[in-house]
């Protein structure tokens, strides 16, 4: 006798209301970043009135857990944090009951569309949730500008003027301190000095998130964020903390810009091998990209499309204003945050020039995943002599890193001469991809020896020479010491040549 099985249609998730009076109660559990953009942005949240909780950082348990709860095909950040998700979930189910946990935690995560499965995460975790019991669990997706759930769920968690800026200035604050960590750890001469230096800077934001005013963020929320000052007070008090770390700048290092998709490049940690921390202990300076470089590339796409539907979009003047209004209090807001830091970390590209780098290889207006972003810094970093080589991170089987691999093809045929290391990330796979980049980075530190070489013998010192003139000159030795770049890749190439330029003989 023929059996029946009964077939089960697939049904979208949907996820039910987060009310209002539930804010302060349900904990909003949200992650995939780095630990400093996660903490600076919980600060900014929980000054609302939220409770927040953040996801630990993935790790290898999560990869597996993600393999199988989700789709195959999936890529690794998906693994990754869907894995986690599940992970924390099944925890506090333990220790709490599934009815708890599903009233009382809501995740926020982000999504997309376009050609990644970028816009199919949300399916992805709702599979995972499906697979350990809690298809019920209510589950916020962050899509650029809105919130990809019923109306009725906007009570509890509202996109509003205080929500956005707070978590964009936590950003610009994290990009920041981000970029001084990576800038003196590599040269610091008391070690560990930088990673204190950052616990401290980060305690001191936080604690500045949480106190901010609260009582002027209402319609003049954006002016108060512009006009007051009050995050660059802080973070001037932080300088100090930094501008005091004595650094070797002497220690000859190859500069390896880092870029990828998003969540690769950006995590710090086993989901993308920890290759940050590994550069570093094989010797090289990592030069980082900044969440600020998307968020402005986000602004000026949206110019630049707006631009090409002009015909068609009402009060079409009015929009543009707004936007280049919008693209250009930003940029003012993250140079002013700069400065308070000593303009020590790096500026945000134009992205004008980034669009043009790319223009022979690869047209703005295609998009998903980082668009021509990848073929832009890599060129950029190039042309400018910003770093020694680059490294792209993809994961496994993604296409638009896949494109932007292919694209880097036709570059290198153009420039030869640019050291390229594209890393497919697989989750497990790291002594393949390590040494892969390993092999390339052997040529970048010989080029950054050269390079020094050639700063000594053009400007006739010598290592001994440059030791003398800072035993009288203790200050050289600060990282807030002037030390500009002076066209060269390396930091002790220009070292050198700010030397020289002191009168050192």
């Amino acid at each position: 006798m023929r059996s029946l099985e009964t077939l089960r249609h697939y049904k979208a998730y949907r996820t039910s209301a987060f009310a209002r009076e539930e804010r302060g109660r349900v904990a909003i559990l949200f992650g995939g970043m780095t630990s400093r953009h996660e903490r600076l942005a919980a600060a900014a949240i929980r000054s609302l009135g939220h409770r927040v909780e953040l996801l630990p950082n993935p790790g290898k348990r999560d990869f597996d857990a993600g393999k199988e709860l989700i789709d195959p095909g999936a890529c690794c950040p998906a693994y990754f944090t869907a894995g986690c998700l599940a992970n924390v979930l099944r925890d506090k189910v333990a220790h709490e009951g599934r009815d708890a946990v599903a009233r009382n935690y809501v995740f926020l995560t982000a999504g997309g569309c376009g050609a990644c499965r970028f816009g199919q995460y949300r399916e992805s975790y709702a599979l995972a949730l499906e697979n350990i019991g809690l298809a019920d669990f209510r589950m916020f997706n962050f899509v650029q500008d809105e919130l990809v759930t019923p109306s009725r769920a906007r009570g509890g968690l509202e996109l509003d003027a205080p929500f956005i800026l707070g978590v964009v200035w936590a950003f610009m604050c994290a990009d920041l301190l981000g970029d001084l960590a990576y800038m003196a750890r590599p040269y610091e001469l008391v070690p560990g000095e930088t990673d204190r230096a950052l616990a401290a800077s980060l305690e001191r934001l936080e604690r500045a998130f949480r106190e901010r005013p609260r009582q002027r963020l209402g319609v003049s929320t954006l002016g108060w964020y512009l006009g007051s000052g009050y995050f660059e007070r802080i973070l001037r008090e932080i300088a100090s903390l930094w501008g005091a770390i004595r650094v070797d700048r002497l220690r000859v290092k190859p500069k390896v810009k880092v870029t990828g998709e998003f969540w690769l490049q950006l995590h710090e940690g086993e989901g993308n091998y920890d290759i940050k921390r590994w550069l570093e202990q094989e010797g090289a300076e990592v030069d980082t990209t900044a969440i600020s470089i998307w968020i402005d590339y986000l602004l000026y796409d949206a110019i630049g499309r707006l631009a090409q539907r002009r015909e068609a979009v009402a009060h079409y003047a009015w929009k543009r204003a707004w936007l280049r209004l919008t693209r250009g209090a930003f940029l003012r807001a993250y140079r002013r945050l700069r400065a308070a830091l000593l303009d020590l970390p790096h500026a945000l590209p134009s992205q004008d020039e980034l669009v043009r780098l790319a223009a022979p290889f690869y047209r703005f207006p295609l998009n998903g995943g980082e668009g021509h972003l990848l073929v832009a810094k890599a060129l950029l970093a190039h042309r400018h002599r910003l770093a020694h080589m680059v490294c792209e991170l993809a994961p496994y089987g993604c296409l638009p890193s896949t494109t932007s691999v292919g694209v880097m093809a036709h570059v290198l045929g153009k420039h030869p001469d640019l050291l390229y290391a594209p890393i497919e990330v697989k989750g497990d796979a790291e002594v393949h991809a390590l040494s892969r980049c390993q092999m390339i980075l052997t040529e970048a530190k010989r080029r950054a020896q050269q390079e020094f070489a050639r700063a000594l013998s053009e400007t006739g010192l010598s290592v001994q020479r440059i030791r003398e003139w800072e035993a009288r000159h203790p200050a050289a030795q600060r990282l807030d010491a002037p030390v500009a770049r002076r066209g060269l890749a390396g930091t002790a190439a220009n070292y050198v040549l700010y030397v020289a330029g002191e009168g050192a003989r």
